[in-house]
Protein backbone atom coordinates (compact mmCIF):
# COMPACT_ATOMS: atom_id res chain seq x y z
CA UNK A 1 0.00 0.00 0.00
CA UNK A 2 1.35 3.28 -0.19
CA UNK A 3 3.28 5.28 2.41
CA UNK A 4 1.71 8.55 1.16
CA UNK A 5 -1.59 9.75 2.09
CA UNK A 6 -2.64 12.84 0.29
CA UNK A 7 -6.01 14.94 1.56
CA UNK A 8 -7.10 14.73 -2.26
CA UNK A 9 -7.15 10.49 -2.07
CA UNK A 10 -10.29 9.03 -3.73
CA UNK A 11 -12.82 7.58 -1.86
CA UNK A 12 -12.11 4.48 -4.38
CA UNK A 13 -10.01 4.32 -7.14
CA UNK A 14 -11.14 3.35 -10.26
CA UNK A 15 -7.82 2.19 -12.76
CA UNK A 16 -8.25 3.26 -16.68
CA UNK A 17 -9.18 0.98 -19.03
CA UNK A 18 -5.62 -1.33 -19.84
CA UNK A 19 -4.69 -3.93 -21.56
CA UNK A 20 -2.60 -5.61 -19.32
CA UNK A 21 -5.19 -8.43 -18.33
CA UNK A 22 -5.07 -9.17 -22.37
CA UNK A 23 -1.73 -9.15 -23.12
CA UNK A 24 -1.03 -11.02 -19.96
CA UNK A 25 -3.55 -13.84 -21.26
CA UNK A 26 -1.44 -14.29 -24.59
CA UNK A 27 1.70 -14.57 -22.93
CA UNK A 28 -0.32 -17.34 -20.72
CA UNK A 29 -1.87 -18.76 -24.35
CA UNK A 30 1.70 -19.25 -25.34
CA UNK A 31 3.04 -20.87 -22.05
CA UNK A 32 0.00 -23.30 -22.45
CA UNK A 33 0.77 -24.08 -25.88
CA UNK A 34 3.86 -24.67 -25.52
CA UNK A 35 3.73 -26.71 -22.92
CA UNK A 36 1.45 -29.06 -24.24
CA UNK A 37 3.74 -29.55 -27.52
CA UNK A 38 6.63 -30.03 -25.80
CA UNK A 39 5.28 -32.75 -23.40
CA UNK A 40 4.36 -34.77 -26.41
CA UNK A 41 7.70 -34.17 -28.20
CA UNK A 42 6.91 -31.44 -30.79
CA UNK A 43 10.53 -29.60 -30.98
CA UNK A 44 8.97 -25.73 -31.66
CA UNK A 45 6.65 -26.08 -28.20
CA UNK A 46 9.97 -25.29 -25.91
CA UNK A 47 10.40 -21.98 -28.26
CA UNK A 48 6.39 -21.58 -27.68
CA UNK A 49 7.11 -21.76 -24.05
CA UNK A 50 9.68 -19.94 -23.98
CA UNK A 51 8.18 -16.76 -25.53
CA UNK A 52 5.29 -16.39 -23.69
CA UNK A 53 6.97 -17.06 -20.43
CA UNK A 54 8.83 -13.80 -21.11
CA UNK A 55 6.28 -11.94 -23.17
CA UNK A 56 3.91 -12.79 -19.35
CA UNK A 57 6.67 -11.62 -17.60
CA UNK A 58 7.13 -8.84 -19.13
CA UNK A 59 3.66 -7.58 -19.07
CA UNK A 60 3.62 -8.45 -15.21
CA UNK A 61 6.31 -5.73 -14.96
CA UNK A 62 4.50 -3.62 -16.43
CA UNK A 63 1.29 -4.07 -14.71
CA UNK A 64 3.09 -4.09 -11.30
CA UNK A 65 5.13 -0.61 -12.01
CA UNK A 66 1.66 0.91 -12.88
CA UNK A 67 0.11 -0.46 -9.35
CA UNK A 68 3.60 0.58 -7.65
CA UNK A 69 3.23 3.93 -9.02
CA UNK A 70 -0.54 4.52 -8.14
CA UNK A 71 0.14 3.47 -4.49
CA UNK A 72 2.81 5.64 -3.92
CA UNK A 73 1.18 8.31 -5.41
CA UNK A 74 -1.65 8.62 -3.29
CA UNK A 75 -4.18 7.28 -5.00
CA UNK A 76 -5.16 4.11 -2.74
CA UNK A 77 -8.08 5.15 -0.19
CA UNK A 78 -8.60 2.86 3.17
CA UNK A 79 -11.83 1.32 1.09
CA UNK A 80 -8.45 -0.10 -1.65
CA UNK A 81 -6.78 -1.74 1.45
CA UNK A 82 -9.79 -3.25 2.32
CA UNK A 83 -10.49 -4.48 -1.38
CA UNK A 84 -6.62 -5.78 -1.31
CA UNK A 85 -7.13 -7.38 2.15
CA UNK A 86 -10.34 -9.26 0.90
CA UNK A 87 -8.31 -10.08 -2.17
CA UNK A 88 -5.26 -11.79 -1.04
CA UNK A 89 -7.55 -13.29 1.70
CA UNK A 90 -10.00 -15.11 -1.08
CA UNK A 91 -6.61 -16.28 -3.00
CA UNK A 92 -5.25 -17.78 -0.58
CA UNK A 93 -8.26 -19.62 0.24
CA UNK A 94 -7.72 -20.93 -2.99
CA UNK A 95 -4.59 -22.05 -2.71
CA UNK A 96 -5.72 -23.69 0.31
CA UNK A 97 -8.48 -25.87 -1.64
CA UNK A 98 -6.24 -26.52 -4.50
CA UNK A 99 -3.41 -28.36 -1.98
CA UNK A 100 -6.92 -29.86 0.01
CA UNK A 101 -6.84 -31.48 -3.43
CA UNK A 102 -3.66 -33.46 -3.42
CA UNK A 103 -3.95 -34.27 -0.05
CA UNK A 104 -7.61 -36.02 -0.64
CA UNK A 105 -5.88 -37.87 -3.32
CA UNK A 106 -2.96 -38.97 -1.39
CA UNK A 107 -5.72 -39.73 1.25
CA UNK A 108 -7.88 -41.69 -1.05
CA UNK A 109 -5.18 -43.83 -2.26
CA UNK A 110 -3.88 -44.70 0.90
CA UNK A 111 -7.10 -45.30 2.38
CA UNK A 112 -9.45 -46.65 0.12
CA UNK A 113 -8.17 -47.28 -3.69
CA UNK A 114 -5.16 -49.27 -2.79
CA UNK A 115 -7.20 -51.60 0.30
CA UNK A 116 -9.32 -51.83 -3.16
CA UNK A 117 -6.83 -53.50 -5.69
CA UNK A 118 -6.18 -55.99 -2.36
CA UNK A 119 -9.58 -56.63 -1.61
CA UNK A 120 -10.62 -60.20 -2.69
CA UNK A 121 -12.33 -59.42 -5.57
CA UNK A 122 -9.74 -58.28 -7.59
CA UNK A 123 -7.33 -61.11 -6.37
CA UNK A 124 -7.95 -62.85 -9.55
CA UNK A 125 -6.85 -59.70 -12.05
CA UNK A 126 -3.65 -59.43 -9.54
CA UNK A 127 -2.96 -62.02 -7.44
CA UNK A 128 0.51 -61.09 -6.44
CA UNK A 129 -0.75 -57.52 -5.29
CA UNK A 130 0.12 -56.37 -1.40
CA UNK A 131 -2.33 -53.24 -0.06
CA UNK A 132 0.20 -51.64 2.13
CA UNK A 133 1.72 -48.32 1.77
CA UNK A 134 3.91 -47.46 0.81
CA UNK A 135 3.62 -49.32 -2.69
CA UNK A 136 7.63 -50.00 -2.96
CA UNK A 137 7.25 -53.85 -1.77
CA UNK A 138 7.95 -56.90 -4.20
CA UNK A 139 4.34 -57.68 -5.54
CA UNK A 140 3.82 -53.79 -5.61
CA UNK A 141 5.51 -51.87 -7.67
CA UNK A 142 5.59 -55.04 -10.06
CA UNK A 143 1.78 -53.62 -12.30
CA UNK A 144 0.11 -56.36 -14.72
CA UNK A 145 1.86 -54.90 -18.08
CA UNK A 146 5.24 -54.24 -16.19
CA UNK A 147 4.90 -50.86 -16.59
CA UNK A 148 6.05 -49.29 -13.02
CA UNK A 149 10.19 -49.46 -12.35
CA UNK A 150 11.23 -50.92 -8.54
CA UNK A 151 11.98 -47.59 -6.80
CA UNK A 152 12.84 -46.95 -2.98
CA UNK A 153 10.58 -44.79 -0.73
CA UNK A 154 12.05 -41.36 0.96
CA UNK A 155 11.90 -40.48 4.65
CA UNK A 156 11.84 -37.55 6.68
CA UNK A 157 15.75 -37.36 7.25
CA UNK A 158 17.70 -35.59 6.79
CA UNK A 159 16.75 -33.14 3.60
CA UNK A 160 13.21 -32.93 4.18
CA UNK A 161 14.33 -31.92 8.12
CA UNK A 162 16.39 -29.86 7.06
CA UNK A 163 14.17 -27.78 4.51
CA UNK A 164 11.62 -27.84 7.66
CA UNK A 165 14.42 -26.25 9.59
CA UNK A 166 14.85 -23.87 6.99
CA UNK A 167 11.03 -22.73 6.45
CA UNK A 168 10.26 -22.28 10.22
CA UNK A 169 13.51 -19.88 10.49
CA UNK A 170 11.75 -17.88 7.56
CA UNK A 171 9.07 -17.57 9.19
CA UNK A 172 10.78 -16.32 12.02
CA UNK A 173 12.85 -13.86 10.60
CA UNK A 174 9.74 -12.51 8.54
CA UNK A 175 7.89 -11.78 11.67
CA UNK A 176 10.91 -9.87 13.13
CA UNK A 177 11.39 -8.06 10.13
CA UNK A 178 7.05 -7.16 10.50
CA UNK A 179 7.69 -6.22 13.40
CA UNK A 180 10.98 -4.12 12.77
CA UNK A 181 8.64 -2.24 10.15
CA UNK A 182 5.78 -1.17 12.72
CA UNK A 183 8.53 0.34 15.04
CA UNK A 184 10.06 2.08 12.35
CA UNK A 185 13.54 0.49 12.03
CA UNK A 186 13.59 -0.09 8.16
CA UNK A 187 17.18 -1.11 8.07
CA UNK A 188 16.66 -3.72 10.29
CA UNK A 189 13.44 -4.74 8.60
CA UNK A 190 15.70 -4.80 5.44
CA UNK A 191 18.17 -6.69 7.13
CA UNK A 192 15.73 -9.42 8.20
CA UNK A 193 13.76 -9.90 4.54
CA UNK A 194 17.12 -10.22 2.86
CA UNK A 195 17.77 -12.86 5.52
CA UNK A 196 14.15 -14.71 4.83
CA UNK A 197 14.58 -14.36 0.62
CA UNK A 198 18.25 -16.01 1.49
CA UNK A 199 16.49 -19.22 2.95
CA UNK A 200 13.58 -19.41 0.55
CA UNK A 201 16.74 -19.96 -1.89
CA UNK A 202 18.42 -22.38 -0.05
CA UNK A 203 15.27 -24.42 0.56
CA UNK A 204 14.72 -24.10 -3.49
CA UNK A 205 18.33 -25.84 -3.58
CA UNK A 206 17.79 -28.33 -1.14
CA UNK A 207 14.98 -29.13 -2.73
CA UNK A 208 16.40 -29.58 -5.88
CA UNK A 209 19.59 -31.63 -4.96
CA UNK A 210 16.76 -33.80 -3.21
CA UNK A 211 14.73 -34.40 -6.19
CA UNK A 212 18.60 -34.92 -8.54
CA UNK A 213 19.37 -37.61 -4.88
CA UNK A 214 15.66 -39.31 -5.77
CA UNK A 215 15.85 -39.84 -9.37
CA UNK A 216 19.48 -40.68 -9.80
CA UNK A 217 19.48 -43.50 -6.61
CA UNK A 218 16.42 -44.57 -5.87
CA UNK A 219 14.65 -44.30 -8.88
CA UNK A 220 11.86 -42.04 -7.58
CA UNK A 221 9.74 -40.76 -10.28
CA UNK A 222 6.36 -39.16 -11.16
CA UNK A 223 5.42 -42.51 -12.82
CA UNK A 224 6.50 -44.50 -9.75
CA UNK A 225 2.82 -45.75 -9.84
CA UNK A 226 0.41 -43.66 -6.75
CA UNK A 227 3.32 -42.89 -4.53
CA UNK A 228 5.71 -41.00 -6.83
CA UNK A 229 2.69 -39.07 -8.60
CA UNK A 230 1.26 -37.83 -4.87
CA UNK A 231 4.63 -37.40 -3.70
CA UNK A 232 6.32 -35.06 -7.00
CA UNK A 233 2.56 -33.30 -7.12
CA UNK A 234 2.12 -32.52 -3.25
CA UNK A 235 6.17 -31.49 -2.82
CA UNK A 236 6.71 -30.18 -6.85
CA UNK A 237 3.82 -27.53 -6.31
CA UNK A 238 4.68 -26.83 -2.86
CA UNK A 239 8.40 -25.60 -4.20
CA UNK A 240 6.71 -23.84 -6.87
CA UNK A 241 4.84 -21.58 -4.12
CA UNK A 242 7.81 -21.10 -2.36
CA UNK A 243 9.62 -19.70 -5.38
CA UNK A 244 6.50 -17.06 -5.79
CA UNK A 245 6.46 -16.40 -2.31
CA UNK A 246 10.31 -15.50 -2.62
CA UNK A 247 9.66 -13.98 -5.47
CA UNK A 248 7.11 -11.44 -3.60
CA UNK A 249 9.71 -11.13 -0.56
CA UNK A 250 11.98 -9.96 -2.72
CA UNK A 251 10.19 -7.35 -4.82
CA UNK A 252 8.90 -6.24 -1.56
CA UNK A 253 12.29 -5.83 -0.06
CA UNK A 254 13.54 -3.93 -3.18
CA UNK A 255 10.57 -1.70 -2.53
CA UNK A 256 12.04 -1.36 1.17
CA UNK A 257 15.06 0.03 -0.10
CA UNK A 258 13.09 2.49 -2.26
CA UNK A 259 11.50 4.10 0.90
CA UNK A 260 8.36 2.54 0.08
CA UNK A 261 5.99 1.39 3.03
CA UNK A 262 5.49 3.15 6.31
CA UNK A 263 4.77 1.87 9.79
CA UNK A 264 0.80 2.62 9.21
CA UNK A 265 0.58 1.31 5.81
CA UNK A 266 2.38 -1.22 4.60
CA UNK A 267 -0.56 -4.08 3.07
CA UNK A 268 1.78 -5.28 0.54
CA UNK A 269 4.64 -6.48 2.99
CA UNK A 270 0.92 -7.89 4.61
CA UNK A 271 -0.36 -9.65 2.12
CA UNK A 272 3.31 -11.06 1.19
CA UNK A 273 3.92 -12.37 4.71
CA UNK A 274 0.52 -14.18 4.74
CA UNK A 275 0.95 -15.71 1.59
CA UNK A 276 4.82 -17.15 2.93
CA UNK A 277 2.75 -18.00 6.45
CA UNK A 278 0.68 -20.29 4.34
CA UNK A 279 3.34 -21.80 2.13
CA UNK A 280 5.38 -22.65 5.80
CA UNK A 281 1.80 -24.52 7.32
CA UNK A 282 1.23 -26.79 3.83
CA UNK A 283 5.17 -27.79 4.33
CA UNK A 284 4.25 -29.02 7.61
CA UNK A 285 1.49 -30.70 6.86
CA UNK A 286 3.77 -32.19 3.87
CA UNK A 287 6.53 -32.70 5.83
CA UNK A 288 4.12 -34.88 8.26
CA UNK A 289 2.29 -36.69 5.96
CA UNK A 290 4.24 -37.55 3.22
CA UNK A 291 7.96 -37.67 4.82
CA UNK A 292 6.59 -39.28 7.91
CA UNK A 293 3.25 -41.55 7.61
Amino acid sequence: MSSVTHGSTPYYFVPSPSSHPVMAAIGLFFVILGAGQWVNGVGWGAYSLAFGLVWWLGVLFQWFKQSISESEGGLYSDRIDMSFRWSMSWFIFSEVMFFGAFFTALWWARSHSVPALGSLENSLLWPDFRAIWPTAEIGVTASPAGIVEAFSTVGPFWLPTINTALLLTSGVTLTIAHHALREGHRAKTISYMWLTVLLGLVFLGVQGYEYFHLYNDLNLKLNSGIYGSTFYMLTGFHGFHVFVGMLMLLFITLRLQKGHFTPERHFGFEGAAWYWHFVDVVWLGLYILVYWL
